[in-house]
């Protein structure tokens, strides 16, 4: 019984001393969006659904919840952004070539109206993020709109 004390002893100073490292932070600016709101032009409804969403993990501005001071924590939540950026980062939309563009609306719309964005990992800790039905209709009939939009702008070249 006194080795297990030990090593839960150690254990606790380990994490007490880990809270003191962390990631880097996602502290962009919301402006870095502009560019890709301006183009697609998002209704109202819409732009709320990819703020509230979206953002946090594709976009260079993240909103942290409390527990991101937490280590590990911060780690799987640096981690799992890095990877939303990867895939779509809407602070880099005017990098994307065109066809890339009309790619990714594709990719969007189709995740949403899957379920498969926002992620249910996100959804838990993100109640506002779980979609209604009216809701995934609205991004999936914008992002459509929106790649029509791009693939024409891209037969006309």
């Amino acid at each position: 019984m006194k080795i297990l004390k030990k090593i839960l002893l150690v254990l606790l100073v380990l994490f007490v001393i880990a809270q003191f490292f962390s990631p880097e932070k996602n502290d962009g600016d919301m402006a870095s969006v502009e560019p890709f709101l301006m183009e697609t032009y998002p209704p109202a409804d819409v732009k709320e659904i990819l703020k509230i969403t979206c953002f946090d993990c594709h976009s260079n501005k993240t909103i942290y919840p409390w527990y991101y001071k937490i280590t590990p924590v911060n780690y799987w939540l640096a981690d799992h952004i890095k990877d939303g950026k990867k895939h779509l980062n809407f602070s880099a939309w005017n990098d994307y070539s065109m066809k890339k563009k009309e790619h990714k609306m594709d990719e969007l719309h189709e995740e949403v109206e899957k379920g498969e964005m926002p992620l249910k990992s996100y959804t838990w800790t993100h109640a506002n993020a779980n979609l209604t039905q009216a809701q995934i209709d609205a991004v999936v009939a914008w992002g459509k709109r929106v790649q029509t939009e791009y693939k024409s702008k891209m037969q006309a070249k």
